[in-house]
Formats: structure tokens, C-alpha cells, sequence
């Protein structure tokens, strides 16, 4: 479902979603069903133990792991999921400097922190000093001149979501995979927000073709339950055995049931193609209706990770539209930022471009 209500009973269409999280919709009855029939059974088990629904994950899970991955890794968290990324670069390669983006955002514990471009964030935090952050979408050129054999690995998103919508170019994601390949380094690409289908794709990766050391993956992977995967090789993920990382409760039963609920409501409910039908859709109404706008500088985004930079800072628009009865967020300065869920249908997209237009003009003249 993508509305959500609020104490007076008044109905929205939920396009900020928990900050994306809940992509498969509020309350999935498949999800919901999943966690209820585990909750009855057990809810903590040691991981030295092993129960039947592991597997029955595992084999959930071959549907919609990135192909040339062998191993998944639980944690609790996106930052988390970060964290444990950062690790396996450092272990593996047993190099110190990170290379990582303007605009990026990674998260807010100390290693994601660090990576995370934004300075509010990370002002008066003893974050790394082994970082470089470099432009997003820079040339090949500028990024040969720092990827090195010194470099553990390079993070990046597919789409930067806080960073503004912005999406990376072919060339951009493809002169990183062959510099990081040359200097032995790692790439790790951040798919916490832009992953899962949400772009039209079930890693937004994938359509440039390229084939990352690690996925981060979060948010709508658990159908709303807070869980986050890493995925990797095999060689990789051996870097940190022997307790060298570990988590309370990261891979606890509630944790698999939604993982495993999510993963068929993706396959079974084929989600990118859901997601590609919506789009075209939505970009088709978006450009005839809104970009033209003279208080519009651009359309960002990709496929429902979407949004509109704007000439002025976005707050009363988001306001505006909270009114018209559509729920939305920023990103970066001066963009409006939707994440509905892929069950977003044609009404619903219809009234949040209506809310969208009617908004801008309300508060800047078009």
C-alpha cells in the first residue's frame, strides 16, 4: 500500500516512504506474515546455531543477489552494512585510504560518517583522515590521478540520494571498476537507497554494466523491518574470520523471515518491471507538466527515485504539498525528493504531479 493516514483519518500518498524503506509498500501482508508466523516460533537464536528458514533464505535470496557474488553478510543497518564494507576493504587489500564522493552520504556512525561528503555531518566527530573526496561523475583522467596502489577501495552510489538525485554516468561507474581492478583496490557500491528496484533495475548498478567488490544494500530489502546486506565474494568476506566482526543481532530469525517475505514479493510480483511501467508514466507527466516551469532548473533521478531541483530552498514546498496530501522530502540544497513505493498507480501518480505543479507556482510565480 502506498497511503498512509493520518489521527483524523485524512489519506496521503506516502512518497517519502521512511525515507524509502518502505518500497514494497506499508505493511505487506506477505512481509507482515512472515514476521508474525516467525515471531511465534522464535525470535533469537544464537548464529552458531542453524535453523530451516536459513536456508529457505538462501535459496529466497538467489533470485535477487547481484550474479557474481557468493556470500551475503547480515548487519542491522545501512551505516552498519557500511561499516562492515569499509572493513573487508581494509582487511583484504591491508591498505588505509578511501576514496568517496561530493555529496555522497553514506551514514552517521564513524567509518560511513567518514565517507559521507556533507560537513554538518561529520563537523566536531574524529572521522578518518585516509579520505579523498573527489567530484561525482568526475573523468576518467581526474579519477586515475588519485585511484592508486595505495587506495583499499572507492564507495559510491549508483544515485546519490542525499546528495541531490543525481544519477552517475556509464562512463563514470565504468573507469572506476577498471582503475580500482588495476590497483587492486575495492569497489564498493552503495545501493541502500537506489537498490532493490527501485530505479527500474534490481541493482541500479547493473545497467552499466559493471560488477562491483561489494553491494551495501538496506531499507527496502527488509519490507520495513530494519535489516541491511552485504553482499561480496567469497575471498573477500574470508578477510574478516576469526571474530574480527560481528553483531548482536544481525541475521536474527525476525531479520530472515523479512528478508526471505521480501525477496518473493520482488520475484513473485516482478518489482523492476513494476517500477519501469510506473516511470514511464510519471517522467512522461513530469516533463510535460513541471520541468518547464520557470522556478525548475532540472528533473533528477531515476525511475521512482525522483525529484525536482529548484531555484529556492524546497521546505515550503514540502509543506505545500503535505497539504495537497502528498508526503515528500528533501534533497541536498534546493530538490524535492519522492520515494513512493512500486505500488504506486497511475491515480496516485497523477495527484502527485497535480500537488507537485500547483505547489512550485503557489510559492515561487511560474
Amino acid at each position: 500500500m502506498h497511503y498512509v493516514w493520518d489521527d483524523r483519518g485524512r489519506r496521503y500518498v506516502d512518497a517519502h516512504a521512511g525515507f524509502g524503506v518502505a518500497f514494497l509498500g506499508h505493511s505487506n501482508p506477505k512481509i507482515v506474515g512472515a514476521l508474525v508466523d516467525q515471531a511465534l516460533k522464535i525470535v533469537t537464536v544464537p548464529l552458531s546455531f542453524r535453523i530451516p528458514l536459513e536456508e529457505e533464505l538462501v535459496r529466497a535470496l538467489e533470485g535477487v543477489a547481484p550474479k557474481h557474488t557468493e556470500v551475503f553478510l547480515f548487519q542491522n543497518s545501512g551505516t552498519e552494512a557500511v561499516e562492515l564494507a569499509l572493513k573487508l576493504a581494509w582487511t583484504f587489500t591491508g591498505r588505509r585510504k578511501l576514496i568517496a564522493f561530493r555529496g555522497a552520504f553514506h551514514g552517521r556512525t564513524l567509518g560511513s560518517l567518514s565517507v559521507t561528503w556533507e560537513p554538518k555531518y561529520r563537523n566536531g566527530f574524529p572521522v578518518l583522515s585516509d579520505v579523498v573526496f573527489l567530484e561525482y561523475n568526475a573523468s576518467a583522467s581526474v579519477l586515475e590521478e588519485h585511484v592508486d596502489e595505495s587506495t583499499a577501495a572507492v564507495i559510491v552510489e549508483p544515485v546519490q540520494g542525499e546528495g541531490g538525485l543525481t544519477p552517475a554516468t556509464t562512463e563514470f561507474l565504468q573507469a572506476l571498476e577498471k582503475l580500482t581492478k588495476k590497483a587492486g583496490a575495492l569497489l564498493i557500491v552503495d545501493e541502500i537507497q537506489c537498490g532493490f528496484g527501485r530505479t527500474g533495475y534490481t541493482w541500479a548498478y547493473e545497467e552499466h554494466g559493471i560488477r562491483p567488490d561489494i553491494v551495501v544494500a538496506g531499507k527496502a530489502i527488509g519490507g520495513g523491518f530494519p535489516v541491511s546486506l552485504v553482499f561480496t565474494r567469497e575471498e573477500i568476506a574470508k578477510a574478516l574470520l576469526g571474530g574480527r566482526h560481528g553483531s548482536t543481532f544481525a541475521a536474527n530469525p525476525l531479520a530472515q523471515a523479512a528478508v526471505k517475505a521480501s525477496a518473493e514479493v520482488f520475484v513473485e510480483d516482478s518489482v523492476p518491471a513494476r517500477v519501469r511501467q510506473a516511470s514511464e508514466k510519471l517522467w512522461r507527466d513530469l516533463e510535460a507538466r513541471v520541468s518547464k516551469l520557470g522556478p525548475v532548473r532540472r528533473l533528477k533521478g531515476k525511475g521512482l527515485m525522483f525529484g525536482v531541483e529548484l531555484r529556492f530552498p524546497p521546505s515550503r514546498v514540502l509543506g505545500c504539498l503535505q497539504e495537497q496530501g502528498v508526503l515528500a522530502l528533501r534533497a541536498g540544497a534546493t530538490a524535492v525528493r519522492f520515494l513512493p513505493p512500486y505500488t504506486i498507480d497511475d491515480e496516485s501518480i497523477s495527484r502527485v504531479v497535480d500537488a507537485l505543479e500547483e505547489c512550485i507556482c503557489r510559492e515561487h510565480s511560474c
